[in-house]
């Protein structure tokens, strides 16, 4: 005949699961879900309120007063900016005429055609 034994095996004790502390939240997943879409939301709001404040026009502007310089052989951007320049501030002129011919960089050859401003 045969006999059978019951036995208790070991297992660790389950630590008792302690109460959240009175005052703090803990977020769910939807919890953190909802406070980042609100977030993106009040970003996107003030995104949106300040972009409202620059507002362009349905008049058309002024445009400046240019003419039209023919670069001749050994003319420099530099010192077609040097001729007109008249408070002596080359640099800015340099780079008022790269922005009103949309230049990438100041080299120019002979037979271009640059609008630079009067100086009226």
């Amino acid at each position: 005949m045969s006999t059978m034994t019951a036995t208790r095996t070991f297992r660790p004790a389950m630590p008792a699961p302690r109460p959240a502390p009175t005052g703090q939240v803990r977020l769910t997943r939807r919890g953190r879900l909802v406070v980042f879409v609100l977030a993106l939301l009040v970003v996107l709001g003030l995104g949106l309120y300040w972009a409202a404040g620059s507002v362009a026009t349905e008049e058309p502007g002024t445009p400046e007063p240019t003419r039209v310089v023919m670069v001749g052989t050994g003319d420099t951007l530099w010192g077609i900016a040097a001729d007109i320049a008249d408070d002596g501030d080359v640099r800015a002129m340099v780079d008022h005429i790269e922005q009103l011919n949309a230049l990438d960089s100041g080299m120019v050859v002979a037979g271009q055609r640059l609008r630079v401003p009067t100086g009226e």
